[in-house]
């Protein structure tokens, strides 16, 4: 569940963004929507995740982690914004 503090950053995140969305082409959109980190990656934020859900976590991974979730809250903004393209052009 996000915090009121989380939705925020998000919100503003998604109005600082919206003109870099307002740019993507139909290509550009799908391909956007689509992105995937690569099975490496996924695996690191697994396993990052798994240590700080068991409070196992140091500092500097926890350091990565942070970077890994800022890095996820925007393409996940990028990818709203690009589903948004995709559905007025009839392609999502």
């Amino acid at each position: 569940m996000m915090t009121d503090s989380a939705e925020h950053t998000i919100d503003y995140l998604a109005q600082l963004l919206e003109p870099v969305g307002a740019c993507f082409t139909p290509e550009v959109a799908e391909r956007v929507a689509n992105l995937r980190a690569s099975p490496q990656v996924q695996a690191r934020i697994d396993e990052l995740a798994e240590k700080n859900t068991e409070g196992e976590i140091t500092e500097e991974e926890l350091a990565e982690y942070d970077s890994y979730i800022h890095a996820i809250d925007f393409i996940a903004v990028l990818q709203a914004q690009a589903r948004l393209v995709l559905a007025r052009t009839g392609k999502a």
